[in-house]
């Protein structure tokens, strides 16, 4: 049975970013668990998916014969998205930190797969995510000291947001101090590895 996996990066430092670093030791791990598996990138730094106006949430809500060109463009762009992690079996993020939060293409990202009806929906009990859970593997790589902190705005925002699409099967990796000296970063970078190789088991 082939599996396929689902990259998305977001460093502005593309390959050479830490968090790209990461992720790409995080394949080499879930190799042996996925020999075969197709791997899907999408690099929001090189290719970032436009944040949301007015016009491109008003096509997500307008009937598809209704809308101009460039609505169904917007949806055609978001169904893409949305269809690309339906279709995964394995999510990878590389989510690096910047001012104290993460990328504005990964939440432009975001705000294009969060779609009422199809990725969630509201009812009378509350929220319910509509997406099949599956692992998720977030590598954090961050200049200072933050997790279990209150600086930490990443972790609690993507555990809430991905929880909300029904993605609750969430393994997150730091590597912190990055910017703190050649020894806490290699020491960082050390502890990320042994836990990219304890979480991908």
């Amino acid at each position: 049975m082939s599996h396929t996996i689902l990259v998305v990066t977001a460093s502005m430092f593309g390959k050479q970013g830490q968090s790209s670093q990461l992720v790409s030791r995080t394949l080499e791990s879930l190799k042996d668990n996925y020999p075969d598996a197709e791997v899907n990138y999408r690099d929001l730094a090189s290719e970032p998916v436009p944040h949301l106006d007015a016009e491109r949430f008003q096509s997500f809500l307008t009937p598809e014969e209704d809308l101009n060109a460039e609505q169904k463009a917007a949806l055609n762009h978001s169904n893409e998205l949305i269809d690309e992690l339906k279709q995964a079996d394995v999510v990878v993020l590389g989510v690096p930190m910047y001012n104290f939060g993460i990328p504005s293409v990964l939440k432009a990202y975001f705000d294009h797969i969060a779609r009422a009806g199809i990725t969630f929906r509201y009812t009378e009990n509350g929220p319910e995510g509509l997406l099949e859970d599956r692992p998720v593997y977030i590598l954090a790589a961050r200049g200072g000291m933050y997790a279990n902190t209150p600086n930490d705005s990443q972790t609690p925002y993507l555990r809430s947001f991905l929880n909300f699409l029904g993605l609750k099967d969430l393994h997150f990796v730091y590597a912190e101090g990055l910017n703190m000296g050649d020894d806490q970063k290699q020491n960082a970078l050390e502890e990320a590895h042994e836990r990219i190789e304890a979480v991908t088991v």
